[in-house]
């Protein structure tokens, strides 16, 4: 069966029986939402052994996700050149060299390093993220492709829920008697290099781990008879932008994956706090499970409610609820505050699929061109973060910080709300 793809969305009627092939792409979903959320429990880790401020410890996400914006489109053509499993390799690989990366970062105690470690690792998961989107949808007949999607995003959740906890039982948490504050000139980079061992460690796993994936893959390098791509402008989409409907969605998606990235990334350092839960570095860690965990129970839940109510209704109603969750947990103390901002994964579950949906309503034919900027959008998640770090070294506090997340949340409604008919 011939593949004729145009921008990675498959042609009308066809699609291949390859049950082997879908649970490779749900191990891809699951590999690159483990990674993704895996930079939650770096981020206070590097933050204590550099001494960073909030912005500075912010550049980890801004350069994960900056390789969205960069790699995004070149990823595409790689993959249009070379075709979807041996474009799966290639990511797989790219991000074996990001885990590898840590081993100099950590032996010469450089921060820069381990953001460039980062960025290549990121590009990896952009390129597999490139192959298993689209993929998902060719492995089976069309009438079933949006259960095939619903059951590989739940994929996505289990890694973002898994990595985290396990992370920060090998990641946080520190044997030292001293802080990276305490020390200054050798002494500071000895105590550098050894605890960014357990950083070096869990990348290793993550890296023989790919190394299993990347060869089984090649296996089935020639598995996909007679693939075709047709090419298409690298700014394909571009003008899309200019309709309200698209336009407002694209917008929401950066808003949206850059304030749950933000909240996710600061959640450890938040528990800590004295007047939050005052929780030691690796038992915050652990519940940042709970944050993505409530994403993928929200999922199941969203998916049934969406059946029977407006989706721009709902998404109305959950960003409503996310800015509720934040202004309760950044008002009250102990517990209450912790568990609240927690909850707000619960609130995130239906948001990118549903202003993906939104946003691409009768687009027909230029549908892919569309998923192409709304999968550049997805940039949020670099600068959000870092603007919410900045809010918090200016005012002294997470909770002011918490601002702008809220703000997203807000124009997020405000769409929900705009979207509520049909297109």
């Amino acid at each position: 069966m011939a593949i004729t793809t145009e921008g990675g969305a498959p042609a009308q009627g066809d699609y291949i029986d390859a049950p082997q092939l879908q649970l490779f792409v749900m191990g891809l979903f699951f590999i690159f939402g483990g990674i993704t959320s895996l930079n939650d429990v770096i981020i206070p880790k590097l933050k204590e052994l550099f001494t960073l401020n909030y912005t500075q410890a912010m550049l980890v996400q801004f350069c994960f996700f900056t390789a969205y914006l960069v790699i995004g489109i070149p990823g595409a053509r790689l993959v249009k050149k070379i075709g979807y499993m041996r474009g799966a390799v290639a990511g797989l690989v790219t991000m074996m060299a990001g885990c590898l990366l840590f081993i100099p970062a950590s032996q010469t105690a450089t921060y820069a390093l381990f953001l460039f470690a980062l960025f290549v690792l990121a590009s990896g998961v952009v390129i597999v993220q490139v192959v298993a989107n689209p993929l998902i949808s060719l492995l089976g007949k069309p009438e079933t492709v949006h259960s095939r999607l619903t059951f590989a995003q739940a994929f996505n959740s289990v890694g973002t829920t898994v990595f985290p906890y396990f992370g920060a039982v090998l990641i946080l948490g520190s044997l030292a008697t001293v802080t990276a504050d305490q020390l200054s000139g050798v002494e500071l980079d000895a105590y550098r290099t050894a605890e960014s061992q357990a950083i070096v460690h869990g990348y290793l796993g993550i890296a023989a781990a790919l190394a299993v994936v990347a060869g089984v893959v090649w296996m089935f390098r020639n598995a996909l008879k007679g693939e075709k791509h047709e090419e298409s402008s690298g700014l394909a989409g571009l003008d899309l932008l200019k309709r309200k409907r698209f336009g407002f969605g694209a917008l929401c998606i950066f808003l949206y994956v850059g304030a749950e990235v933000a909240i996710g990334s600061l959640i450890v350092n938040y528990l800590m706090q004295d007047h939050v839960m005052g929780l030691e570095e690796q038992a915050a860690g652990k519940l940042i499970a709970y944050y993505w965990g409530g994403a993928m129970v929200g999922r199941f839940i969203g998916s049934a409610v969406l059946r029977v109510v407006s989706p721009g209704k709902v998404l109305a109603a959950v960003a409503i609820g996310a800015i509720t969750l934040i202004a309760i947990s950044t008002q009250t103390s102990g517990a209450v505050s912790g568990y609240s901002l927690l909850a707000v994964g619960l609130t995130n579950a239906i948001m990118f699929p549903t202003i993906f949906t939104l946003a691409c309503e009768k687009l027909g034919p230029r549908a892919a061109d569309g998923s192409g900027i709304i999968n550049v959008a997805i940039f949020g998640g670099a600068v959000i973060p870092l603007l919410t770090g900045m809010i918090a070294d200016a005012t002294g506090s997470l909770a002011l910080a918490f601002v702008l997340p809220a703000a997203c949340y807000a124009v997020i409604a405000g769409f929900g709300w705009y979207a509520r008919r049909p297109a």
